[in-house]
């Protein structure tokens, strides 16, 4: 093929190490990934198939060193798996920083591997440079893909927010334009006829409550500039500490309804987005409040949390009057607020809940409602767990080594 043998030894000498090597360097690339985030190693290639990658993409690595005319071509078995990776890490939540880190990391173990084989076997300054060049091009080919295709999911879930925004903003100007409507109208009866104290009352009324839905409505709007801007500029607090800020922004009105507000003592020390957590379970609570049973004679919230495999699971449970079940597929809606038949009417925009599924999508994670057999409401969000203090991601790290 028109190349000098000699100056090609150590690129074979490689390219036979890295096959034989395989197995080997796609399990250092996961021990070192697990040291950084905080997936167990069964997730971070979670099927057997996304695990075979490594070793392919290694060897698709190997034969390029060894030949170079052997182009990773964009669709080659190689790219694909590069590619199926891309997907793999947005769906995991990775950032893109950490998509960049893995590859820096893959690369510092490819090229120290190559420098122990070249002590090994020896070589010339060309060799070395031959070698290098070569392993330079195919790992950044086989980086790029991935990032290519992670990158490419991103801009599909930008187009799917935008979309979803749209409509969010034709919904919210249509129910505020409403309540305006309403506020104005009562407002000027009040200014322009003689009432009797009842009417009087009930229009005063009419304007005290549009207001305060509206107010509601651009508080959890304000809220939500903070969720939907970008996830590594959010600040992030241990759990615990979320939680109890979210239940001191309610204790005042929980103490006035009687409900007693409980947290688990054992929520796991993991970091997560106070403006997401804060603002997803201060409308739990605040459900839980409006909604509690007055014919119980101990309403409560309890907050619970625990760790399901890579995701932080956070739930809030109720003894209050639940949700009629043929309305429960509704309550994430927008504007739809459950009523209980023969229950008061309860005040509020029916925003707060469809507001906590878009800030928890963005986040990367799930939001739902159970309702149990024997009474009340759970309403849970789990999030990816990708961020835990040294000391529980230092013993997390040894359990998944043991």
């Amino acid at each position: 093929m028109g190349r000098d043998a000699t100056d090609d030894a150590l690129s074979h000498a490689v390219a036979e190490r890295l096959r034989e090597a395989r197995v080997e360097l796609a399990e250092r690339w996961l021990t070192r990934i697990t040291e950084r985030v905080s997936l167990s190693p069964d997730r971070v290639f979670p099927t057997d198939a996304l695990l075979d990658h490594v070793p392919l993409l290694i060897l698709g690595i190997a034969e390029f060193v060894e030949d170079p005319t052997r182009t990773v071509v964009a669709d080659s078995q190689v790219i694909r798996h590069a590619m199926e990776l891309g997907a793999l890490r947005h769906e995991q939540g990775f950032t893109e920083y950490e998509i960049l880190k893995e590859f820096e990391i893959f690369g510092a173990i490819v090229f120290a591997f190559m420098r122990r084989v070249a002590d090994a076997v020896g070589g010339s300054p060309v060799e070395w440079a031959v070698c290098a060049q070569r392993l330079f091009l195919a790992v950044t080919t086989i980086q790029q893909a991935t990032a290519m295709r992670y990158f490419e999911v991103m801009a599909a879930r930008v187009r799917e927010s935008e979309d979803r925004l749209r409509a969010f903003d034709r919904a919210l100007t249509h129910e505020m334009r409403n309540r305006i409507g309403a506020t104005l109208g009562a407002a000027e009866l009040l200014e322009s006829i003689d009432l009797v104290e009842a009417d009087r009352r009930r229009l005063a009324g009419v304007v005290v409550r549009n207001a305060r839905s509206m107010q509601v409505v651009l508080e959890n709007l304000l809220e939500l500039t903070h969720v939907a801007s970008d996830a590594r500029q959010h600040r992030r607090v241990p759990l615990p500490a979320a939680v109890a800020e979210a239940a001191r922004q309610l204790r005042d009105a929980a103490a006035t309804e009687g409900v007693e507000i409980r947290i688990d003592d054992a929520l796991p020390p993991v970091e997560v987005s106070a403006a997401v957590v804060e603002l997803s379970l201060v409308n739990f609570l605040s459900n839980a409040i409006k909604y509690r049973d007055p014919a119980h004679p101990a309403p409560f919230a309890h907050v619970t949390g625990r760790i399901e495999g890579d995701e932080v699971v956070v739930q809030v449970r109720d003894n209050g009057r639940g949700v009629p079940a043929t309305v429960r597929d509704r309550l994430f809606d927008r504007f739809f607020r459950a009523q209980v038949e023969g229950g008061p009417e309860i005040d509020g925009t029916g925003l707060g809940l469809s507001i906590v599924r878009e800030a928890i999508q963005r986040a990367g994670g799930r939001t739902w409602a159970e309702f149990p057999d024997d009474g009340g409401s759970v309403f849970g969000l789990a999030l990816p767990a990708r961020r835990v203090d040294d000391a529980s991601a230092a013993g997390s790290l040894r359990a998944a080594r043991s």
